[in-house]
This record gives structure tokens, C-alpha cells and sequence, in this order.
């Protein structure tokens, strides 16, 4: 039978561990729940205290900005006593927290628009305060303080109003809890904020919004154990039902949730759902100190998020709302770009499946010349045409050492990298290899002897770094400066995707296509499968 093609044009664009085991093992046999699989795309916002200031260093979290404070950070110490005054504290905001353009219906209908089918609201960031009238937070909650009013509540109702899924993010540990502050009270016992805060306030939020979705966070010190987390997904399940879903955020050894990638969709899980999480920029709440650059652009946004969904994920894309409680116009303008495609292209996506080949991709090489090693990307690629992981990159170049000495070689990547140093003859006399860590060697150089250094970086996912530095007596702790350390990068650029729907298979282009475009399956499609072409 003749295969049919159909082209389609498109925009382009402190527990008992007894009973915790039980309930791991009762977790087990729980089934996900068909919609969130098969939903794709939802709409994380981040609102609260930390949208007044919303301020940060442009690759820093802006809904941090209080950890800032008490951790020393001098940029954000600055800022606030530059624009609020000497004696102004972070409490003091709950007094100018006033979201006079907060309108519930506006935001559900933007996101009902964007092609979103769920929504996952802050009702408690690690700053501690509720954004719901929680009687466990009395004098630190927008229903208690300047604003008077429950968000929660307004946009759990409006969001299902649109016939949308409302989920919501809960922090378990905050960093000014009398009880226990996290990352302060390290030599205190949690125990007590557990039982008498966490529980009670956790159970108090399910009952009053019933929410579709929970996602956890502020998890990363402790273990499940310590938190109680099996008996709070328990108690949620069982006051929601069968639609319910956590995500992984729980405690160390938590086995259970959908996964959760943070501006990362490097999973290639395929029997547990994953969304990955990320802002439109490079912060969930609004970071006003940020370059336009830093933004996605529509084209970017439908393609990286056509190729999570290829990868059989999903993406819950962030945006961070001013303090008067507008969404800026151009994370805006993105949503609604992103819900004109899928308006046309929607079928490719919800509800799809990845095929057996999700992507194809061609091999891309650029060269670049840099002065020194010393790169920290944070979770950039060095070139805007580049992708954010999967990436490498050698360089090498020709030192002569002006003294003959000892000299201590340093070498730190995330993800890994390697580094010979070769003499004249090309007999390795130093290697180094990183994984994470700074590692250090020792080697001797002579002087007016030249040597090559050669240096692989490999970047797998989420953070980008990579430092190479050298100090003798006679040299302190320094990058190895060169007129020209020569580069090559170095990765896999894709051009198509495929998702399955049914008996469809689509290939959605990544590019413009010209008059020709090729690409191969695994295997050709069944006699009775329609083969869509989405560009």
C-alpha cells in the first residue's frame, strides 16, 4: 500500500520507617495518571514577597532574593538598602505588597490561550510565606497582610474555569521558620518544624484547594524519612483520588513522582512521566536586572519545547509576574505564539507518544580563539545557535614557561574535562582529569621550553563550566593566559522530530525547508499509518 503524505504549514517559530516502607511499596503499584502524560505543556508561575524587589544577578534565581540577604550576597544586600533604605528587612515588603493588577481570569484565560493544560501556582516559596490564608502562617500570608487577599483561592477557581488542571507548589523547608531555619539551624533538629508546621499546614493545603498536581521542593538536605514524605503523598492521594500526581521533590531516596529537570531536558526515561521546568529566562520569578537576550525567543521556545515532547516529556514553562501582579507583556507575547502553533500543530502533541527515533540531527563544528580557560555558562551554551547541553569542546595551545620551576596545574568542569601537557618531543608529562571537583597535578617546566597544553570539555546537562589555572612560587593562583588558545566545538544539531499519535507518526521540522528534505526511519511505517510532515 502507498504511504500518504499530508503537508501542513505551521508558524515557524522523623517517621516510623515501618510505616514509610509500607507506603513505598503502596506507591508502587500506583498508575499515573493518564491526562498529565498526556497534557504535555503547563504554566509554572512564581508570585510572592520576592516579586517586589525582583532583583538577582542576571544567572541567579530572583525568588532567592532572600536567601541572598542572609547568606552575604553584596550584590542583592546592595540593592536593597540602595532602593528601600539602611533599616528596610525582608519582612518589611509584606507592607508594599499590594498586586493591583492581579486579575485571576486574565492570567487562566493567557494560559488556557497558550495551549497549556495545567497550572502550577507558588502557594508557598522557602521564604515561608503563604499565598493562601494558611492559620499556620498568620501575619506572613497575602490573606493576613497588605494585599488581603487569598491568590490561591482566586486562581485555583479561575484556572478551572477554563477547564484546566490547577496544581500547587508547596516548599517544604523555609528559610525563616522559628521552628527551623533551613541553611541556618544546621546543628538544630528539624523534628519539631516537621510536626508541628510542615504536617499540619501541608494537609491544611490539600484540603482547602484539592489540587491536580503537588509540586514539592526545597528537599535536597534531608531524606524522605526526615520529612515524613510518604505519609503527606499518602494523605494527598487519598483526598484527591485517582487524577492526583507528585512530582520527585521529597527528600533524598524519595522513588517516586513524576521526574522534574530544571532547564534541563536531558531524560530518557520512558515508563516515568517527565516535564521539564524552566522560565522563559534564566529565573522563575521576575529578575528585573536581566538582558533581553537572556529570553527564549517564540522560535526557540516551539522548538525546544517540540523536542521534549519528541523525547516522550513534557515542559512546564515559568513565568514570573511583577509585583502589581502583571505577567510581562513579553513572556506574554510568548505563550500566545507558542498557542497559535499549537492551535495548528496540536495533534503532534497531545496525547502523542515518542516514536523509537525522536530526533535527527546532523553533526555541527565551529571554531572559536579564546585569551584563557576560564568559563562559567552557568546554564548557557557559549553560542546562542548552540544547544544548552550535549555540547564539547578542545582547545589547545603552545606555553613557554618564563621560569623553570614547579608549577601546580588546576582544572575544575561541570561536566567533566581532561587535560594533557605534552613536551616538545610530545611525551605527556602531566594529565588531569575533572568530574565536578578542582583536581590539581604538579609538573615541572623549564624555561623557553615550549609545551602543549590540550584541554576536552564535555557538558552533559544543567550547569556549564570550565577553569583551567596554574600557580609556581613565582606565579600566583592565575588562569593560564595564551595569545591563542585555538577551539573547536563541537555538537549534534537537530532537524526533525517525530511523536506517534495513534496510527500517525509526525515529523515535525526544527528548520525551514527547502527543496529538498530527507530523513531516515528506523524502520518504514506500517501499511496503514499516515506519515504528517509539520514544518
Amino acid at each position: 500500500m502507498k504511504k500518504s503524505f499530508l503537508l501542513l504549514f505551521a508558524l515557524s517559530f522523623g517517621f516510623g520507617v515501618h510505616s514509610q516502607d509500607s507506603l513505598n511499596h503502596r506507591f508502587d503499584g500506583r498508575v499515573y495518571p493518564q491526562w498529565f502524560s498526556d497534557a504535555k505543556l503547563g504554566i509554572f508561575v512564581h508570585y510572592g514577597l520576592y516579586s517586589i524587589p525582583s532583583y538577582s544577578g542576571k544567572e541567579q534565581y530572583a525568588e532567592w532574593f532572600y536567601k541572598g540577604l542572609i547568606s552575604g550576597d553584596s550584590l542583592r544586600i546592595k540593592f536593597q538598602k540602595d532602593v528601600y533604605g539602611e533599616d528596610f528587612e525582608y519582612e518589611d515588603y509584606k507592607d508594599m505588597f499590594r498586586a493591583e493588577l492581579f486579575d485571576a481570569r486574565q492570567w487562566a484565560s493567557l494560559f488556557k490561550r497558550s495551549g497549556a493544560k495545567y497550572v502550577i501556582f507558588t502557594s508557598k516559596h522557602h521564604d515561608g510565606y503563604c499565598m493562601w490564608d494558611s492559620k499556620y502562617a498568620k501575619g506572613w500570608s497575602s490573606a493576613t497582610t497588605m494585599p488581603k487577599r487569598d491568590f490561591c483561592r482566586e486562581l485555583t477557581d479561575a484556572v478551572r474555569e477554563q477547564g484546566l488542571k490547577m496544581g500547587l507548589y508547596y516548599s517544604l523547608t523555609e528559610w525563616n521558620n522559628p521552628l527551623y531555619r533551613w541553611t541556618v539551624d544546621t546543628n538544630k533538629s528539624i523534628n519539631e518544624y516537621v510536626t508541628g508546621h510542615l504536617h499540619p499546614q501541608f494537609k491544611e493545603l490539600v484540603d482547602e484547594f484539592m489540587p491536580s498536581v503537588i509540586f514539592s521542593d526545597g528537599d535536597w538536605d534531608f531524606d524522605y524519612n526526615t520529612f515524613g514524605s510518604n505519609e503527606l503523598v499518602a494523605y494527598y492521594y487519598d483526598k484527591v483520588g485517582s487524577e492526583a500526581i507528585v512530582n520527585d521533590r521529597w527528600g533524598k531516596g524519595f522513588n517516586h513522582g513524576y521526574k522534574t529537570p530544571e532547564y534541563s531536558g536531558g531524560i530518557e526515561e520512558k515508563t516515568i512521566p517527565w516535564a521539564e521546568c524552566r522560565g522563559l529566562s534564566r529565573s522563575f520569578g521576575l529578575n528585573r536586572n536581566v538582558d533581553l537576550e537572556s529570553y527564549m525567543s517564540s522560535d526557540e521556545l516551539i522548538r525546544h519545547f517540540v523536542r521534549l515532547v519528541a523525547a516522550g516529556g513534557g515542559l512546564t514553562i515559568n513565568v514570573g509576574p511583577s509585583a502589581a501582579g502583571q505577567i510581562p507583556l513579553l513572556q506574554q507575547e510568548r505563550l500566545l505564539d507558542l498557542g497559535r502553533w499549537l492551535e495548528v500543530n496540536g495533534e503532534a502533541v497531545y496525547g502523542s507518544r515518542p516514536h523509537s527515533v525522536n530526533e535527527e540531527s546532523y553533526e555541527m563544528v565551529a571554531l572559536r580563539s579564546d585569551r584563557e580557560i576560564d568559563f562559567d555558562w552557568v546554564r548557557n551554551s557559549p553560542e546562542r545557535n548552540m544547544p544548552e547541553d550535549d555540547f564539547s569542546i578542545s582547545w589547545h595551545t603552545d606555553i613557554v614557561p618564563l621560569k623553570t620551576e614547579k608549577y601546580k596545574i588546576y582544572l575544575q568542569a561541570d561536566d567533566n574535562a581532561s587535560l594533557v601537557i605534552r613536551d616538545e618531543k610530545g611525551k605527556a608529562v602531566l594529565r588531569l582529569a575533572s568530574e565536578k571537583e578542582e583536581v590539581a597535578g604538579q609538573v615541572r617546566l623549564r624555561k623557553g621550553r615550549k609545551y602543549r597544553f590540550e584541554l576536552i570539555y564535555q557538558e552533559k546537562d544543567l550547569e556549564a563550566m570550565v577553569r583551567l589555572c596554574w600557580e609556581s612560587r613565582s606565579v600566583p593562583k592565575q588562569s593560564i593566559k595564551s595569545d591563542n588558545w585555538k577551539g573547536e566545538m563541537n555538537w549534534e544539531q537537530p532537524y526533525v522530530c517525530f511523536t506517534r499519535n495513534g496510527d500517525n507518526l509526525y515529523a515535525v521540522s526544527l528548520e525551514k525547508i527547502g527543496d529538498n528534505l530527507s530523513f531516515g526511519l528506523d524502520r518504514m511505517p506500517s501499511d496503514d499509518m499516515k506519515v504528517f510532515l509539520l514544518c
